[in-house]
């Protein structure tokens, strides 16, 4: 059971990010107002896409799962942080849509860093390259 809701974890964000990337990628008005009311139009549509992107290759590769969904997890944090405090929930009457997908994203990263959290504790600590002494 538990492998199913870890690949379940890993195709859902991967979807999720794959599909929002052709409307940051063609310029989609919605993509393009999002961005432009967050003042960072036209780059901050791009490089978010870049980013998502390569989330979704490391989530791709099982030894690099935990750093794409890393990536995930904190480019959703600030995709619901940029809902609450700039956006609102609602955007040009999608109903909540795009807030529910990163909230969705941002706990399925969640769920993918957990299940990786041996991976991440061997890295960080009990390795020679360790990168804390």
């Amino acid at each position: 059971m538990k492998y199913w809701i870890y690949q379940v974890a890993r195709i859902g964000v991967s979807i999720i990010f794959l599909q929002t990337l052709f409307f940051k990628f063609t310029g989609s008005p919605e993509s393009v107002f999002i961005f432009s009311s967050i003042g960072l139009e036209p780059w901050g549509r791009i490089g978010a896409g870049i980013v998502e992107l390569l989330a979704v290759a490391l989530i791709f590769f099982p030894r690099t799962v935990w750093i794409g969904a890393g990536i995930a997890f904190g480019t959703m944090a600030g995709a619901i942080l940029s809902h609450l405090t700039m956006l609102g929930i609602v955007v040009q009457d999608d109903g909540g849509l795009l807030f529910a997908l990163a909230l969705v994203s941002a706990l399925l990263a969640l769920l993918l860093l957990y299940f990786e959290k041996d991976k991440i504790i061997e890295v960080l600590f009990k390795t020679k390259n360790s990168i804390f002494p």
